[in-house]
């Protein structure tokens, strides 16, 4: 069995000059994430099973939970059955990884890979992240402390998600005050518009068709330039700077990092 765990930008090149030659009828290549099977950057002969195990959850998160012995879910999928014996192989890795078999949710190459793309960039990391530096920003602007900011638009988003994870948004609504509540179904539909909406619809768009996932090893190729320019410019923001001021005084928050 090969396992692809690295980038999605290196598979490309370290199938063509580290695997695909070695490659002989029944071995099993098994992915993380199937962006480059489905796009095409890694193409497997036809002798070989092709297999997916996509954890919901980062890797820092799948590690910490096998150290703990606690179950997580995951993708899974059969891309290529050669060997007749692909969906096996799938529990037994599941099992010995920490995946509890009940909680393996049957998927393909391709629809594991255009929504969790959509899902990082829309709402996940994309979304979230601008949606906080913009709230932080117009208190900030407004002439609000910005502690007072960083609190109410990063520090306590923790506590909303907590409460939407263990169960849905209904018991987030339920758990916050009345107050909150009311502002949550009325003036949610004012930042997330018809406009954003058809922004969105674009962007799962552009996945789909490739755009970005070509856009993204071309980037990698270049050696990062607008990645690593962006990365330089969000560091800089004030809510870093502030952040990790407020996080120095909360030792429990930045435990992990340690």
């Amino acid at each position: 069995i090969i396992c692809f765990a690295f980038p999605d930008h290196l598979h490309g090149r370290v199938y063509q000059s580290d695997v695909k030659d070695y490659l002989t009828p029944g071995k099993t290549l098994w992915f993380l994430h199937g962006l480059s099977v489905h796009f095409g950057y890694v193409d497997p002969p036809s002798n070989c099973d092709l297999i997916l195990i996509a954890p919901h959850a980062p890797g820092t998160a799948v590690r910490e939970s096998y150290q703990a012995s606690e179950f997580i879910s995951a993708f899974s999928a059969v891309g290529r059955d050669a060997s007749g014996r692909a969906s096996k192989t799938i529990r037994e890795l599941a099992e010995a990884l920490g995946f509890e078999k009940k909680k393996l949710v049957p998927t393909s190459f391709e629809a594991e890979a255009l929504s969790d793309l959509f899902g990082e960039q829309a709402v996940l990391c994309g979304g979230v992240t601008e949606l906080i530096r913009a709230g932080f920003d117009t208190l900030v602007e407004a002439g609000y402390n910005t502690d007072l900011a960083y609190f109410e638009c990063l520090h306590e988003l923790k506590l909303i998600v907590d409460l939407i994870y263990e169960g849905g948004i209904g018991n987030m609504r339920y758990s916050i005050s009345t107050t909150a509540a009311y502002g949550d179904v009325t003036r949610g539909p004012r930042i997330i518009t018809k406009e954003t909406r058809a922004e969105m619809k674009k962007i799962l768009k552009e996945i789909q068709d490739g755009s970005f996932a070509k856009e993204f090893i071309l980037e990698n190729q270049a050696n990062r330039p607008v990645f690593n320019a962006r990365l330089k410019q969000d560091a800089n923001h004030l809510i870093e700077t502030v952040g990790e001021k407020l996080r120095n005084m909360m030792p429990f928050v930045g435990e992990k990092l340690k």
